[in-house]
């Protein structure tokens, strides 16, 4: 295996361990050690689609999905492929669950190590750094879905214990991969959102020093509050840190935006995109350190000229940072349709068995992500209408009171009871034929997005070779 040097913060970039400078560009894995369900096409979150899976499919089956969905998600291939566009860094999302149990806490799993070992092997054969992202805590520490949170609450602020496992685990991970120059680094807590604001910074201050007991080298990447975008918890930066701020533009995200152009009620052009990529780095700015987006990019919808307008979206992002020093991850790499670099086939094996679902979830506009929802207007026009009147002033956190009202309807109260329905689509499926469904991700069975490929490969910097991707 070909030696990655070491990355280090030099002043206000990356560097490796001789000086030269390190520009960190790729992607974040999710939907691998940590399943969102629109990136895979389960309802509500990660948990109960796994205990319904196992219900249907029985422990063989269950079993044998999950050993070669880990192993095909991202195998060889798609390290060759993301290397081919001069992509250097993988951000790795992982869930707790995989190392940890809630009936044993503390007790680690050896078991979860072993894909993330090979997918940190395989990556670095590419000369493709991995930077470790702690996407669900136990407890949760955010408020959605992608933290594995079946409610609106992050309990993990409230309980010294979900923090004291945290600590924990770090810790163990840091020890391990303390001699590993091909990690770049550890992102310890995705997406945060502390509520008070005042349990987070103490956190943070205990699991910097717990990481540098055991290892005082690689570099940390750290998210600020109310999913990454308030960095008023840091009142001067950590040694050997880097500060990773969320950019996603609301025109590449909202139904019905347009860019350049207004999306509900605002205008947005480069020029407003800039000036919200730099109110979001203000603290890197401010106290000379890297800036590292590390979670940005557009949804795509298979209307040619809004998928159009978000490919000019995503290179005005690229230029901007570009011009600023700012290293990325996009999201997301792989999933089936809605986002990836790369996605499944539309007639695969998988998404024809799950397709009465799909449809359901999209009809209900039970995904945050991606969803839509037009289907249940006639719900929710009078919830908000009778919080408008009775609640004025009600504003909860993390983004008001729509957005409460929306996690609790489409994306509980109504994502719920689909999770049944997903599992029964795997009735009957053997344990054999529950692997050929799981390979529906491997490489060889998808598609890369040509427009997205473009882009990257258009991306100011980037130095195409002769071994660029078709």
């Amino acid at each position: 295996m070909p030696a990655l040097p070491w990355v280090e913060v030099r002043g206000a970039r990356l560097a490796d361990d001789s000086g030269a400078p390190v520009a960190l560009t790729g992607y974040g894995l999710g939907g691998w050690m940590n399943m969102e369900n629109f990136i895979t096409g389960y309802p509500a979150t990660e948990s109960l689609q796994r205990k319904a899976l196992r219900a249907n499919l029985g422990e063989e089956g269950y079993r044998r999905f999950f050993d070669r969905f880990l192993d095909d998600f991202f195998g060889v291939d798609d390290a060759r492929f993301l290397a081919s566009l001069g992509l250097n860094a993988v951000r790795v999302p992982l869930n707790y669950r995989h190392f940890e149990a809630d009936d044993r806490p503390f007790e680690i799993l050896e078991a979860g190590f072993g894909p993330l070992d090979r997918l940190i092997d395989r990556c670095a054969e590419q000369g493709i750094y991995t930077i470790l992202d702690l996407h669900a805590l136990p407890g949760c520490q955010n408020q959605h879905w992608h933290s594995d949170n079946p409610t609106h609450w992050a309990q993990f602020w409230a309980h010294r214990h979900f923090q004291d496992r945290v600590v924990h685990l770090w810790e163990v991970i840091a020890d391990r991969y303390a001699d590993r120059p091909e990690v770049a680094g550890y992102n310890p807590v995705n997406e945060p959102a502390d509520a008070s604001g005042e349990v987070i910074g103490p956190f943070y201050q205990r699991l910097e020093r717990a990481i540098r007991a055991v290892d005082d080298r690689h570099v940390l990447f750290l998210d600020g509050n109310r999913y990454s975008t308030d960095f008023s918890v840091f009142t001067e930066p950590f040694d050997n840190a880097v500060y990773s701020a969320h950019d996603y533009a609301l025109p590449g995200i909202a139904r019905g935006g347009e860019y350049p152009g207004t999306t509900r009620g605002e205008f947005f052009d480069r020029g407003a995109l800039e000036r919200a990529f730099l109110r979001r780095t203000e603290f890197m700015r401010r106290t000379g350190t890297p800036i590292w987006i590390g979670e940005f990019g557009p949804v795509y919808t298979g209307d040619a000229r809004t998928d159009e307008a978000r490919y000019r979206l995503l290179s005005d992002q690229l230029e901007i940072y570009h011009e600023h020093d700012a290293d990325w991850s996009l999201w997301t790499y792989k999933d089936i349709g809605l986002q990836g670099l790369v996605h499944t086939r539309p007639d695969c094996a998988y998404l024809e068995r799950i397709a009465p679902v799909l449809a359901k979830k999209a009809r209900l506009g039970a995904d945050a992500w991606g969803g839509d929802d037009s289907g249940v207007r006639s719900l929710l026009d009078p919830v908000e209408e009778l919080f408008e009147r009775e609640f004025p002033d009600y504003d909860p956190f993390p983004w008001g009171r729509r957005a409460w009202a929306t996690t609790l309807v489409r994306n509980i109260l109504l994502a719920e009871p689909l999770v049944g329905e997903f599992g029964r689509c795997f009735a009957g499926v053997g344990p054999e034929e529950a692997e050929e469904l799981a390979a529906c991700f491997a490489f060889s069975g998808c598609v890369p997005r040509a427009g997205l490929v473009e882009v990257l490969r258009q991306r100011p910097g980037h130095r195409p070779s002769a071994g660029e991707a078709p």
